[in-house]
């Protein structure tokens, strides 16, 4: 499927990229090169540090996820210095979380590779959806990690199974892999039964995220229905599953918004709570799933509706 040679099960993507990033950097005093607004920099509690001991370099992630090539290249260490680290793997996420679930365009994963290998740098694939680029790009996965090194899958996200992630790679680097989640307390004799429910998603639950990315567009083209201005969403920026929805602050916080989501409503009979998360005052986020049909998407749209109207009194 990944065109790679090997694999291991972690329980979590956060497990699956400090183990990949520790195998990669075997060596002490090494160092990686990362988005600013990637899930590795900004939520592993900075694991590659506390448990690693791997230094890391940022580059300023684009609106898309993307990075500046340029950028990239003038962070790359480029000769053995006493006072540096050792530049030694690129990182990059694939859809990227914080930058609106953006799917990366394939030529920018090829140019990120080349540059990173005529530097003798790894790459590594934070693919946590990596299965929702694919699908909304309609590019197989194995062609767009064909020259990236190692990747992590989340299968507990759009795919749906109840735990667990993979790691990917050639078979010497997923030995590595083995040994660091070893250390890392995720080596576990009982994970046949999970590792069966992975099975089956990657059997059956990769087309129908296109389902997803259709419901977050309903979702975003209710709340510029409906939001008089004062709750929006830039369409452009609707990607895949991922929506992050801006609100005036001087009519109501993102904070207040989402308390309201989460109110119960009576809605054709029925009592209805939506989860959103606050981010800021000003933008809150909402991720479309298996879990919501296309049905529970028409009646998010009149409790947006309901809100609104009731603001805009």
């Amino acid at each position: 499927m990944f065109g790679k040679e090997a694999a291991l099960y972690v329980p979590t993507g956060t497990m699956g990229n400090l183990a990949a990033i520790m195998a990669h950097c075997w060596n002490r005093g090494e160092e990686i090169i990362v988005g600013d607004l990637s899930h590795i920099h900004q939520f592993e509690q900075g694991g590659i540090a506390q448990l690693g001991h791997i230094h890391s370099r940022t580059v300023k992630n684009n609106e898309d996820g993307t990075f500046c090539l340029l950028e990239l290249e003038s962070k790359i260490r480029k000769k053995y210095e006493q006072h540096f680290p050792i530049s030694t793997l690129v990182c990059i996420e694939n859809t990227h979380n914080w930058c609106n679930g953006s799917p990366l365009d394939f030529d920018f994963i090829s140019d990120v590779c080349r540059v990173s290998k005529s530097y003798n740098l790894k790459v590594h694939v934070d693919g946590a959806r990596i299965f929702n680029a694919s699908v909304k790009q309609q590019i197989p996965v194995a062609k767009l990690v064909e020259n990236c090194d190692s990747i992590s899958v989340c299968l507990s996200k759009g795919l749906c199974c109840p735990i667990g992630s993979l790691v990917i790679g050639e078979k010497q680097f997923i030995q590595r892999v083995h040994r660091c989640r070893k250390v890392l307390g995720g080596g576990m004799r009982q994970v046949g039964h999970m590792a069966a429910t992975g099975i089956v998603a990657l059997k059956t639950m990769v087309n129908r995220l296109a389902d997803d990315h259709k419901h977050a567009e309903m979702i975003a083209k209710a709340f510029n229905s409906y939001g008089n201005g004062f709750v929006k969403i830039d369409p452009k920026l609707v990607k895949t599953n991922i929506l992050f929805v801006e609100t005036d602050p001087q009519v109501i916080t993102a904070h207040q918004y989402t308390a309201l989501l989460r109110q119960p409503s009576e809605i054709n009979g029925e009592k209805v709570v939506i989860k959103a998360n606050a981010i800021s005052d000003s933008k809150f986020r909402v991720v479309t799933n298996a879990n919501v049909s296309e049905d529970d998407v028409l009646v998010m749209v009149d409790k947006i509706k309901q809100i609104n109207e009731k603001i805009a009194k």
